[in-house]
């Protein structure tokens, strides 16, 4: 179909002819190639950072909006902001876990449609779309009916069942996850539309949708958790609720941008609409190996917050703060493999396993360079960042200690988030999936059980463990890149999508 009348993201691939694989290209570790001639360095730089640096900004908005919700929640006086931090953080890992279908579905989403997008295919691109939102609807009403009934048990589970951590920290957590499941229909479908722009290279539009949302969301903060203009001071409830009414103001963004014809990727509520178990099956075998990976991830991530909630409300808090300073140094990894996932999937839809080598070498050398000065910086400034969070000295001391193990993590941690994203846009994702159980699973939660638990090595004990889960997570991941056994899997997973 043509699509010259549409708005969409150029790149290289479509300058390029399609290529049919030659048998070295599909079978044996991958090697290096010689740019195609017309092709330059200029250019791949450009569609790499045309690509992660507005999806970078969005990540890094959107997470300034997480942590704003705990710094405002965190700075309520004395114990008030100690239950608040903690209680922010049991709620976290609940929300996560309901959403693994929903992020299986879009990573599979995002693969095929930037398969589409390589062979200039609108169409088909558009109806793994329209399947994707349809599922979206039905598994994030199922999951939040879910998540208001089991709130309270939830939080208890989170809670580590030691009685370390407080009544109050329980209920101020339950509230927090209740609220949040109300706006957990649109979060999930404005997380879809995301991840469908994302598979046609087009990021610069869920930055402008989700920048306004978080506006919108600290403007709240500032109202509700205080209680400034007139609102009653609300605390954890008003953090919230801001955040669910800025959410919602995404998805109605995002909604808006892709009705009507205009763009790529579009919706047209006019057309029948019928389920396609086609493009359902092939959005199942990429994506559900990813459900498989996050379900082991959120399992993992539990069992290790259940070991580090039991050390206190103090520790607790202090972790916390560590996790939200590290989720923010996640967003560089994550926006680079957003490049790495688009242009790996455009590359392999038109046929040219030499651009998908080309551009995963680019886009790692580039995303490792950023990370090491973020190292340096974390270094410098970790006693202001804890700081921002909780003036408490024992949080800030502790804290500001243990950031010298995640400034050691990030080059590990950036590569590991950009070749993972590589090979999920080759459709090589029950691999990932194997690796996140092993990691996460075997080594954050079972040596963090170790040395918290029976070595009694407190909080650090907890962060050396996350430090061995991402050094081998990050090996892994390499090793199965450098083997190329996803240049065979990517041809074989996508065969039946391109037949529906």
């Amino acid at each position: 179909m043509a699509t010259s009348s549409v708005k969409t993201v150029s790149t290289a691939i479509d300058d390029l002819p399609c290529g049919s694989p030659e048998p070295e290209d599909l079978h044996g570790p991958v090697r290096r190639y010689p740019l195609p001639e017309g092709i330059t360095e200029g250019r791949l730089l450009r569609d790499i950072t045309l690509i992660a640096l507005p999806s970078l900004v969005e990540l890094v908005l959107t997470q300034l909006t997480s942590m704003a919700d705990q710094i405002m929640v965190g700075r309520l006086p004395g114990e008030e902001g100690i239950t608040a931090l903690a209680a922010v953080g049991l709620a976290a890992q609940p929300k996560f876990l309901l959403m693994t279908m929903i992020q299986a579905l879009n990573i599979g989403a995002t693969a095929l449609i930037a398969r589409f997008r390589g062979q200039q295919d609108r169409l088909k691109a558009n109806r793994v779309f329209k399947q994707a939102m349809v599922l979206n609807f039905i598994i994030s009403f199922l999951f939040m009916l879910l998540g208001l009934g089991a709130a309270r048990p939830l939080i208890l589970f989170m809670s580590g069942g030691s009685g370390q951590i407080s009544g109050a920290t329980v209920d101020a957590g339950v509230t927090y996850l209740v609220i949040q499941m109300y706006g957990f229909i649109p979060l999930c479908a404005g997380f879809t539309v995301t991840a469908a722009l994302r598979g046609i290279g087009e990021t610069r539009i869920p930055l402008f949708y989700n920048t306004a949302a978080n506006v919108i969301n600290l403007f709240l903060n500032y109202v509700m958790i205080y209680g400034h203009l007139g609102c009653p001071k609300m605390g954890v409830a008003g953090a919230a609720i801001a955040t669910v009414i800025g959410q919602t103001a995404a998805f109605l963004m995002a909604m808006l941008t892709v009705l009507g014809g205009r763009r790529y990727i579009h919706l047209d509520f006019r057309d029948r609409f019928s389920f396609d178990w086609p493009l359902i099956r092939s959005l199942a075998e990429i994506g559900v190996p990813s459900m498989v990976e996050q379900l082991f991830m959120r399992a993992g991530i539990i069992i290790y917050t259940r070991t580090v909630a039991g050390l206190g409300d103090l520790m607790y808090a202090t972790h916390q703060v560590l996790m939200s300073i590290q989720a923010m140094t996640f967003m560089m990894g994550q926006a680079f493999a957003s490049s790495a996932t688009t242009l790996m999937g455009q590359s392999i839809g038109k046929g040219r396993f030499d651009m998908a080598v080309i551009y995963m070498r680019r886009t790692r050398n580039l995303g490792m360079s950023i990370s090491a000065v973020m190292a340096v910086l974390i270094i410098i400034f970790r006693r202001q960042l804890i700081g921002l969070y909780n003036e408490t000295p024992e949080v800030i001391a502790l804290g500001a200690d243990i950031l010298f193990l995640l400034a050691f993590s990030q080059p590990f941690q950036t590569d590991q988030f950009i070749t993972s994203g590589g090979l999920r846009g080759a459709g090589d994702t029950r691999y990932t999936a194997l690796v996140i159980a092993v990691t996460v699973l075997g080594v954050r939660s079972g040596l963090g059980l170790l040395t918290v638990r029976v070595l009694d090595w407190s909080l650090w004990g907890a962060w050396i463990a996350l430090l061995a889960d991402q050094m081998l997570r990050t090996v892994l991941m390499i090793l199965r890149y450098n083997s190329g056994k996803w240049k065979s899997i990517a041809t074989a997973r996508f065969a039946g999508a391109d037949e529906a």
